[in-house]
Order: structure tokens, then C-alpha cells, then sequence
């Protein structure tokens, strides 16, 4: 345990865990454990002091010239540093905005823009007429992306502004193989994204590959006059659960998000060579705020957390890992000598890695969906898969679905995803728990 860092870091990670100050004093019935990690997480305390005292005495605007304007302004060009550092990137390619659904927003928007520009300008002509003459912007993406990739996507293939293709994951491994991205590629590409991990299985995509393969591509088709292919990846649930490094990923652009590794609700996108080698532009106009590029006066005391949260996981990723495979692999050892052959889990595929911290299984039996499970549940607080999909009743995850998980399989599916503070002890009493709710659903007690 000692692992995932200093040992108060450890308490107040467990604390953070079960709501309520009082949990070490209630009634054992009335614990909860929170495994729902990939959800959201809580602030790590030096965060919350990063903010507080953001709040305190760097309230200026960081465009004036007086003192609480230049501290708010240094607070920010340091939390940019340290988000740099966190994925191997340079400051002045990272741009703040408000979460992960602007980041992904904002790279579609700027690829489909630089499409027309870039035909607008290069043209043809009746003798000779370019190779894309007519066409409408190509991406390409995988059918288990986050919805703020795929909905974004529908609605410029709904209006008939760009053509997109959805390739499937492999039933094999539960992966978008690199081999099929490339078979989607068109004359119109442009943009290639591809998360960096699934939420759901944890499954994590082999985007350097993709990323190789396309920059291979580019220039060949540089050769024909063709558009180069810019490739994205949404790295929301890798971040804080192992190393992420742009130079290793070969990406053209990247998404950050705060509160997926104990930061505050803010995020961050990363474009290669910003105005340089990768183009972006800008959804949002007012005061030149982040280069004109996301413009809008500073939230200074959550870029102030995030640059924490960053700092915090160059600092501590690789123990941050060790702790919660070695937690996640106990889960599943627990799930399989509590439940048997009952224990159908979902997120493992022969040979492909995972995310250390998460656990996707179905308790088989037919009175045994997720959502009734956890209903049963008075220890463990999680959820079916993505929590943008709770309401969803019983309906299967179509990830799952996508993975080839069998319909009836799917339907019983819960993600359990531990946390820096979860503990082996957490452990026994989910599964204990879990055991309890399986047995009142069939009536057992």
C-alpha cells in the first residue's frame, strides 16, 4: 500500500473514499467504499490548497499589471509547465479549457475548418483538378469512443458537413487495430482519433502504432497532393494510471482532463507544434486569452489545482500504478474464489493491456443485471460503465456489446475501478458485499 505514496497521502485517500468524516465511527453496515474512480476522483488535498490559495492571493486578472494580476499569471504559466511535463510535452503547445468535451470539440472543429481552408487555397483546375475536388472532410474514429467524440461526429455526418467512418473494435482483443484505421483512410482524411483507453474495459489502444502507420502515410500522400492526417487521442482515463508521453505516442494533439486524476473539473489540450506544424482554431472569440486560441479570462484557481494534480502525477505515476494493479488484480482474484465459474470478466483479452485500476465483470445469472446488483449494494458505490450512461436502465454497454460480449453478459456488467487509496481490506468488503446483494436477489436471504 505504501506504494501509492506517503501514508497520510494514503489516509486521506481512503477518507476520500467513503463519504462522510464519520465513516470510521459508524456502524459497519453503514461503510461505503467508492470504486468508481474512473468516473471521477476526488481532490488530493495539496490540490485543494493550490486552489485556496489561488483564491486568496492570486484573485487579479491575469492580464493586469499589478501585483494579484502577475501572481495569477505566474500560477497559470506554472500550471501549464507542469502539465507539460506530465505528458512530455512543451509549455507553449498546451492550451487550458473547460474539460474534455471542449478539447475533443475544439480538435474536430479546427480539422474540418483547415479542410476547407486548405482546399480553398490549393484548388484545381479543369486540366488538373485536386485530388479531393468535391469531397467532404474524412475522420476516422473507433465505435467505443467517449461521447464527446462520437456525438460530435454524428452531428457533422448528420449535417452532411463531413463523412465519418466508425471502425470497429476487434472482438479478438477489444482493440481498434491499426491495420483497419489505415483500410478507412480516403483521399479527404484528415483527422484520425482514437482514445488512448477505454473507459469501460480499460483496454488500452495501440495508438503509437496508429500513429506511426499514419506518418508513414503522410508522405506518400504529401507525394500524390494529397492532405496530411492529423491523429488525436483522448487520454482522459490513461492520465494518472501510467505514463503518458506525446513524443512516445507520436500525436498530434491530446486531451487532458482534470478530474480523472484528482484535479478539479478543467481540462487541457495539447497540439503538437501549436501554429506551427498543427493547426487549431479557436470555437470561442473575445479577449486573446491562451493566444486567441481559447480566449476568456483565466479560472486561475483551477488551472492552479490542475498544475497541482499535473505535478503530482510526474511526480508519482509509476507508484501510483503499482498500488492499484496491485489492487485490481486482488479484486479479480477475490471476485473469482468468491463467485466461480459465475465470474465472467469482461475487461480482460489474451494479450492486451489494460488500465492498472480497472475491473469490468458480470455475476452470471439471469436476476443479476449490473443495476440491480448495485441497487442491493450498501458498501460499494459504483456503476455499470460510463457514468454519462446511468440512465440508461438495463440496456447493455454497447462497448461491451462492441467487444463482442455476449448480449445477456453485458446486460449483468459492473466497472469496479479502484484509486490511489483504495485498500486490499476495501477489497473484502465489496466482494462480501457483492456476495450479500447476489444472494438477496435470488432470494438466498
Amino acid at each position: 500500500m505504501e506504494a501509492a505514496g506517503p501514508r497520510s497521502r494514503d489516509a486521506r485517500g481512503r477518507a476520500a473514499s467513503q463519504p462522510g468524516s464519520r465513516a470510521e465511527k459508524s456502524p459497519p453496515e453503514s461503510r461505503k467504499v467508492y470504486m468508481d474512480y474512473n468516473a471521477t476522483t476526488p481532490l488530493e488535498p495539496e490540490v485543494i490548497r493550490a486552489m485556496t490559495e489561488a483564491m486568496q492571493e492570486a484573485w487579479g486578472n491575469p492580464s493586469s499589471p499589478y501585483p494579484a494580476g502577475r501572481k495569477a499569471k505566474e500560477i497559470i504559466n506554472a500550471a501549464r509547465e507542469n502539465l507539460a511535463k506530465m505528458i512530455g510535452g512543451r509549455p507553449q503547445d498546451m492550451i487550458f479549457t473547460s474539460g474534455g468535451t471542449e478539447s475533443n470539440n475544439l480538435v474536430i472543429h479546427s480539422v474540418v475548418k483547415h479542410f476547407h481552408k486548405i482546399h480553398a487555397a490549393v484548388g484545381g483546375t479543369a486540366e488538373h483538378p485536386s485530388p479531393v475536388e468535391g469531397a467532404l472532410p474524412h475522420i476516422i474514429t473507433c465505435t467505443v469512443e467517449h461521447d464527446s467524440i462520437l456525438l460530435p461526429l454524428e452531428h457533422l455526418l448528420e449535417e452532411r458537413v463531413a463523412e465519418v467512418t466508425f471502425v470497429p473494435v476487434s472482438k479478438v482483443n477489444g482493440q481498434a487495430e491499426a491495420e483497419d484505421i489505415l483500410a478507412a483512410v480516403r483521399p479527404a482524411t484528415c483527422l484520425v482519433t482514437i482514445m488512448l483507453a477505454n473507459n469501460e474495459t480499460g483496454v488500452i489502444m495501440p495508438v503509437p502504432e496508429i500513429s506511426r502507420r499514419v506518418r508513414a502515410l503522410n508522405q506518400q500522400r504529401a507525394a500524390g497532393g494529397l492532405p496530411g492526417v492529423l491523429v488525436h487521442t483522448d487520454a482522459a482515463q490513461a492520465l494518472g494510471k501510467q505514463r503518458v508521453d506525446v513524443r512516445d505516442l507520436g500525436v498530434d494533439f491530446l486531451t487532458v482532463v482534470g478530474h480523472k486524476f484528482y484535479g478539479p473539473r478543467i481540462g487541457a489540450l495539447y497540439i503538437r507544434g501549436l501554429g506551427e506544424l498543427t493547426p487549431l482554431y479557436p470555437m470561442l472569440f473575445g479577449g486573446g486569452q491562451e493566444r486567441n486560441f481559447r480566449p476568456g479570462t483565466e479560472n486561475t484557481p483551477m488551472i492552479a489545482g490542475l498544475g497541482k494534480a499535473a505535478e503530482l502525477v510526474a511526480e508519482n505515476c509509476e507508484a501510483y500504478e503499482a498500488h492499484m494493479r496491485d489492487v485490481r488484480d486482488y479484486l479479480e482474484e477475490r471476485l473469482a474464489a468468491e463467485f466461480g465459474k459465475r465470474i465472467h470478466l469482461n475487461s480482460q483479452f489474451p494479450g492486451t493491456e489494460r488500465l492498472p485500476n480497472t475491473c469490468n465483470f458480470s455475476i452470471l445469472g439471469p436476476q443479476l443485471q449490473g443495476r440491480l446488483v448495485l441497487a442491493q449494494c450498501r458498501t460499494l458505490l459504483a456503476s455499470m460503465g460510463a457514468a454519462c450512461h446511468s440512465d440508461h436502465g438495463d440496456r447493455p454497454s454497447p462497448v461491451l456489446l462492441s467487444c463482442g460480449v455476449p448480449l445477456d453478459v453485458a446486460r449483468n456488467a459492473i466497472r469496479l475501478s479502484v484509486g490511489r487509496g483504495t485498500t486490499r481490506a476495501e477489497v473484502d468488503l465489496v466482494v462480501q458485499d457483492l456476495k450479500q446483494a447476489v444472494a438477496r436477489l435470488e432470494g438466498q436471504a
